[in-house]
């Protein structure tokens, strides 16, 4: 009934085609994007073009997801790049379906770091932020949501009023996203 997105471009496609009811759609939340390290105490590492990210990976791999397909992995792409990072690293990186697989990756210590959303790193456990990647070193990150065209149930209008309440608000920030204004 309600469609949330972790990438605007889906949603806009989904709206192109006629999968969302007309007037639902809205920026719900926003999130940051993490670079993370395996273990609970990680040093803080400074995000910028002298960082040597090959140096840190120590011989390992930087989980991401896809960098062409999945959001997360798309805005590290675009971050690292950035910083002039990328060149460098992106032999050394191991791409997943997800992010949350990229995750997984890091906290099981299959991978020594990783750049996943900063709401997946508070939900696990094994993981330390070592750097959040500052606004303007990739695309905003916002999630969209809106109620689908075939949705004919009664209360999803109240349901997505819900999500982006004042109510839910700190239940979102709890969980590492962030709310618009």
């Amino acid at each position: 009934d309600i469609f949330i997105s972790a990438s605007a471009d889906w949603m806009d496609a989904l709206e192109v085609a006629g999968g969302l009811r007309e007037g639902t759609r809205r920026d719900i939340l926003g999130n940051a994007l993490v670079l993370i390290a395996h273990g609970d105490e990680a040093e803080p590492v400074r995000l910028d073009a002298d960082l040597d990210l090959v140096g840190l990976l120590d011989g390992g791999r930087l989980s991401m997801g896809l960098v062409d397909a999945v959001p997360a992995g798309i805005y590290g792409r675009e971050a690292l790049t950035s910083f002039g990072l990328w060149e460098d690293v992106a032999p050394h990186v191991a791409q997943s379906d997800s992010a949350r697989a990229a995750l997984a990756f890091v906290a099981l210590g299959e991978a020594p770091l990783g750049i996943v959303y900063a709401s997946d790193a508070v939900v696990e456990d094994g993981v330390s932020v070592i750097a959040t990647f500052p606004e303007g070193s990739h695309t905003p990150i916002t999630l969209p949501a809106a109620i689908t065209a075939q949705s004919e149930h009664p209360r999803a209008q109240d349901f997505l009023d819900f999500l982006s309440s004042d109510i839910a608000a700190p239940i979102w920030r709890e969980y590492g996203f962030s709310v618009p204004d």
